[in-house]
């Protein structure tokens, strides 16, 4: 699958589409569950992610190892963008989007569905997901520093 094909797919608009960031995140946020919300979310950065980082690790782990180094991979990544403006070196993205990872598996196990409720409720639960998780790493962050002197 293309990119441009992978985008129609997840936007439900072609690439460069005016409709295509409304789209994203009207999908996005209004996934049945917290693994719905990361198919539809930054389908460009997904594409890659998905192609060049999940899809070799998953030829020697599992879909739950390679699903949860991919999103370590991506919140190092965004560590390397942020490291790069402040002149400080930050895992704050590792660590949360590790959260989100395990996030998106326990989505999965407990087989979280909400396609009955109204939109803005899914929207609600999605979100916050990613606030709880970013306070976790938040937490997580704080007491790697305070405890071992780490970041």
């Amino acid at each position: 699958m293309t990119l441009s094909e992978y985008i129609k797919r997840r936007n439900g608009v072609t690439i460069g589409h005016s409709n295509s960031l409304r789209n994203n995140l009207y999908r996005s946020l209004g996934g049945k569950n917290f693994s719905t919300f990361w198919n539809h979310w930054n389908p460009i950065f997904g594409y890659f992610l998905g192609k060049k980082v999940f899809k070799p690790l998953r030829r020697y782990f599992s879909v739950a190892i390679s699903l949860t180094l991919t999103f370590i991979f991506c919140g190092l990544i965004h560590d390397f963008v942020t490291t790069l403006f402040r002149g400080k070196v930050s895992l704050f993205f590792a660590i949360w989007f590790l959260y989100m990872g395990l996030a998106v598996l326990l989505s999965r196990s407990v087989k979280q569905d909400l396609t009955g409720k109204i939109w803005l409720i899914r929207a609600i639960s999605n979100i916050a997901i990613i606030a709880s998780t970013f306070g976790f790493a938040m937490s997580t962050e704080r007491f790697l520093t305070f405890s071992f002197g780490l970041f």
